[in-house]
């Protein structure tokens, strides 16, 4: 084995990773604040908002992340006039597709919450804002936090399917290395290496995150 190749290019494929992050990043405050407006919206006992959402969500869970990809890729250009980068492209694809699992999770986290404690915080006084502020998000957020990490582990991976349109992420800047200095074995290792060791640490925050929310049950 010939590590140096992997010291020798490691600040171009660690720029990728860079770009991966901000994906990442961009992917997860975006598609979580969409996903809170969907969610509100299906808890909503208004048909002209619960059906859209319902759709929503229910659409983009049924397909590969792959599929919005190239759908966002080719149409935007379309739909705005003007032509779109890959990241632009990727980031977009990103936020509509996550923000349908994000959605679930919000709304998920809000039902867990006893319908009791919010018809006691009514009979208190408390408005319907302020049961909302006081009573369910705190609450909510506790059941929501494990399930946001795990997704927010899982939107990582998934950057390196920007690859698809051309996007260097890194695992693309892997392979680019990998096709100029002909060590598959080296740079996949390594690329392994640090995926594994990112989204450990991710799952293992979420793993004290859930336990910490049982114990304090």
């Amino acid at each position: 084995m010939d590590l140096s190749v992997i010291f020798k290019n490691a600040p171009f494929m660690l720029g990728g990773l860079i770009l991966s992050f901000q994906l990442a990043a961009i992917t997860i405050i975006a598609g979580l604040i969409l996903g809170i407006v969907l969610a509100s919206a299906r808890l909503s006992s208004k048909s002209v908002f619960y059906y859209p959402a319902t759709i929503y969500i229910h659409f983009f869970r049924g397909l590969p992340l792959i599929l919005v990809i190239f759908w966002l890729y080719f149409l935007a250009p379309v739909i705005l006039g003007t032509s779109v980068n890959e990241f632009t492209a990727a980031a977009l694809a990103f936020v509509v597709f996550e923000a349908a699992y994000f959605a679930e999770i919000v709304r998920s986290g809000i039902q867990a919450v006893p319908f009791g404690q919010v018809m006691a915080a009514h009979s208190t006084g408390l408005s319907p804002l302020q049961t909302a502020r006081f009573v369910v998000i705190p609450q909510a957020l506790r059941n929501m936090v494990p399930a946001l990490v795990t997704q927010s582990v899982v939107v990582f991976q998934d950057t390196s399917l920007g690859y698809v349109i051309g996007l260097r992420e890194f695992l693309r800047r892997v392979n680019l290395t990998d096709a100029r200095e002909a060590r598959s074995v080296e740079l996949y290792l390594f690329a392994g290496l640090v995926y594994f060791s990112i989204c450990s640490l991710g799952s293992r925050a979420s793993r004290r995150l859930e336990k910490r929310r049982f114990e304090a049950d």
